[in-house]
């Protein structure tokens, strides 16, 4: 039986005080957090599992352990017996990983083993895993006669896969690290293990200080794992492990997070005497990038291609599930803000630390499989790891206000007689496939007396004597192949599955699609005036310029100066600077089109304003998938910087529905201002039937 001094600690002192102590008293009288009193007691738990006793908490969540007498004896007796082990398992496997990073190039097994006090086959066992491991990250771990085992793998890998393991496993210890550190906490030794506390303590600071300085934000997950993939990288640099000239060629421009990153590092720099070299800013630039959300007021309305496939994404799922989300302005707008950093750690095979997605993938498997589905069909080029499946599942989830999933997937599954290997396929299925829940087992002599329509996926070991009902076909072991089978199809016919099935639910009743009805009628009629402001204004101030060779930056700036004459803005040069600082953060035209969506929001803009300009000679504009396109047709799309959420929800539906199809995509471009004027009035009228007229 492995225990640690504090936890021996522990179970000694409910015994002795037996319901006087609680969780808070005990972390007093230990000096440590809460937080880490209650992890402990889970480990106690199934230590007390072993002499058939419990741990109880009391009404006044005082703790004493209930049971047999002669079981707690033998309890204490055990307790005395046995020697602490303050280094778990877990501990010990990062204690080697670390070894194998840090102290040299090649180690002997028996070396290795008497350096971390663990017999030949454990650590055998613990190289293992961390070979599978490291293996997600291109690093190999190599073992090999004679010359030891070593590690294989460039540096920006390593540092990845440590950061990585941390994450997964550490992760509570440090969030708690960091909240004990801010409170001033005194560590003395390396945390654990590894990080210097002032290296964390700082790097900390100077993260608030500097990324939250703008509009951008981090999860807490991304928070910690920033903090954590910086101090790595000031170790690793200290310890001489630098990354080689062949390493991180930067593929993607990114001046901004490059810029914080250069600030942030310049002050490590100087206070530590660390040298980060521009490889070692754009690794980390890398990570800010993939991690960074936006808030609301930080989006750009201009991300046509982006919220165009969100658009298609929310409807795909609405279908399946037969649940209407299209208009639900608030979901586009999280969805979009997740997105833009969740496509670019994707791109970048980086991995994202998802605590959650077990449990999310059990509480609402039905949603996660449609939210899967509708991603792979229209982000056909990317694999989406269920790390972000999970957490774009939370927003959908969010929308839905849903507290679990009441729908059930009924399966039949056939086999000869019914019994024997039946009940072992059963029992595998309802294991493998948390989705389904529930499993009716038949032979094929009584398939005559069963409705095949009650059942939702039919799986048989045999071929089934008629054709006109789909089954899938399997072997009573159930391979891991024949698993995914089995996953595809539920995933692919969840349209079928969910109808006359409404398996989201409120408080135990249907969820509205109307917000309204939820408001009062002074929030309905606010509402109501601001989408008819801002359609009036857009329609009022909407027109068509027609220009000959110019460069698209002056055509730009007459649009503006035009606005300023007609009192729709002021300081135009502000405006046009803001716009092309925009531009610089990516390619604003449009692929497979001919036009180039110019955006901003400024406090010196003073009405929605929605303009183009048809060029007669294309003119070379950076496109949104980074290459050059002509461009005939430069639009503005300019608001102020404070606007309601019914503004903004006006703003996007101008930008989204410019490549909502071919027809719009041949109005839009046209140049023809009565054709595109007709078009905006259909795109408001079908919003306001949507979202006001309705019911």
């Amino acid at each position: 039986m492995f225990i640690s001094s504090r936890e021996k600690a522990i179970i000694e002192l409910i015994i002795r005080t037996s319901g006087k102590h609680t969780a808070f008293s005990t972390a007093n009288f230990l000096n440590v957090s809460v937080r880490t009193i209650q992890r402990d007691l889970k480990a106690i738990e199934k230590i007390l599992n072993h002499f058939q006793l419990r741990l109880i908490r009391t009404t006044d969540e005082g703790l004493l352990i209930e049971g047999k007498n002669e079981m707690i004896f033998r309890l204490v007796q055990k307790l005395t017996e046995i020697t602490p082990v303050d280094q778990t398992p877990k501990e010990r496997r990062l204690a080697l990983l670390l070894i194998l990073l840090h102290e040299g190039d090649s180690f002997k097994i028996q070396v290795l083993a008497n350096q971390l006090n663990v017999s030949i086959t454990t650590l055998t066992s613990y190289l293992d895993e961390l070979t599978e491991w490291m293996k997600n990250y291109q690093v190999v771990l190599s073992r090999k006669r004679g010359v030891g085992i070593s590690l294989e793998g460039t540096e920006k890998n390593k540092r990845k896969a440590l950061a990585g393991y941390f994450l997964l496993h550490f992760n509570e210890e440090l969030i708690e690290a960091l909240f004990l550190l801010e409170k001033s906490e005194v560590f003395q030794d390396k945390i654990l293990g590894y990080f210097s506390p002032d290296f964390l303590l700082i790097t900390e600071r100077l993260v608030n200080e500097i990324i939250y300085k703008g509009p951008s934000k981090l999860t807490d997950s991304d928070y910690v794992a920033l903090i954590v993939t910086i101090c790595i990288s000031m170790q690793r640099i200290k310890l001489g492990f630098l990354l080689k000239d062949d390493e991180e060629q930067p593929p993607y421009d990114i001046p901004g997070e490059y810029s914080i990153m250069e600030q942030l590092c310049e002050k490590l720099g100087e206070k530590y005497s660390i040298v980060f070299t521009p490889k070692d800013i754009y690794l980390l630039a890398v990570t800010l990038k993939g991690s960074k959300i936006h808030t609301a007021e930080a989006i750009h309305d201009d991300s046509v291609l982006l919220g165009s496939h969100i658009k298609n994404v929310i409807r795909n799922i609405s279908a399946q599930l037969n649940i209407d989300l299209t208009s639900d302005f608030s979901l586009f707008q999280g969805l979009l803000a997740h997105m833009e950093p969740s496509l670019f750690r994707i791109q970048q095979k980086m991995d994202l630390f998802n605590p959650l997605t077990d449990d999310i993938k059990k509480k609402y498997p039905v949603l996660f499989m449609a939210v899967k589905d509708s991603l792979e069909n229209e982000f056909t080029n990317l694999e989406f790891p269920e790390n972000e499946v999970a957490f774009i599942v939370l927003h959908f989830g969010s929308a839905l206000l849903l507290s679990e999933e009441a729908m059930s997937i009924k399966s039949l599954v056939v086999c000869p007689t019914g019994i024997g290997t039946s009940k072992m396929l059963a029992s595998r299925i309802k294991k493998e496939i948390i989705e389904i829940d529930t499993v009716e087992i038949k032979s094929i002599k009584d398939l005559n007396q069963v409705t095949l329509s009650q059942y939702d996926v039919i799986i048989s070991t045999v071929r089934l004597p008629f054709m006109d009902v789909d089954y899938l076909l399997v072997s009573p072991l159930l391979s891991s192949e024949e698993i995914k089978t089995i996953r595809t199809f539920l995933q692919k016919n969840l349209q079928t599955l969910t109808k006359n099935k409404y398996h989201l639910m409120v408080n135990g009743k249907e969820k509205t699609n109307s917000r309204i009805r939820t408001q009062s009628i002074t929030d309905v009629l606010k509402e109501i005036k601001e989408v008819q402001s801002s359609i009036e204004t857009i329609l009022k101030n909407f027109c068509v310029f027609q220009k000959k060779n110019e460069p698209y930056q002056q055509v730009i700036m007459e649009m503006i100066h035009t606005a300023e004459k007609n009192r729709l803005l002021s300081q135009p040069e502000a405006v046009w600077h803001e716009i092309m600082e925009r531009e610089k953060l990516g390619g604003l035209g449009i692929p497979r089109t001919s036009m180039a969506l110019f955006h901003c929001r400024h406090e010196n803009v003073h009405e929605l304003i929605f303009q183009i300009t048809h060029l007669n000679t294309p003119c070379i504009v950076k496109g949104m998938d980074g290459k050059d396109l002509p461009i005939k047709n430069l639009m503005i799309l300019a608001a102020p910087r404070i606007m309601s959420v019914r503004e903004q929800e006006i703003l996007s539906l101008i930008s989204t529905s410019l490549i909502e199809n071919d027809e719009a995509i041949l109005a839009f471009s046209s140049s023809n201002e009565d054709m595109i004027r007709s078009k905006l009035e259909a795109i408001f009228l079908e919003y306001l039937h949507n979202n006001l007229i309705k019911d």
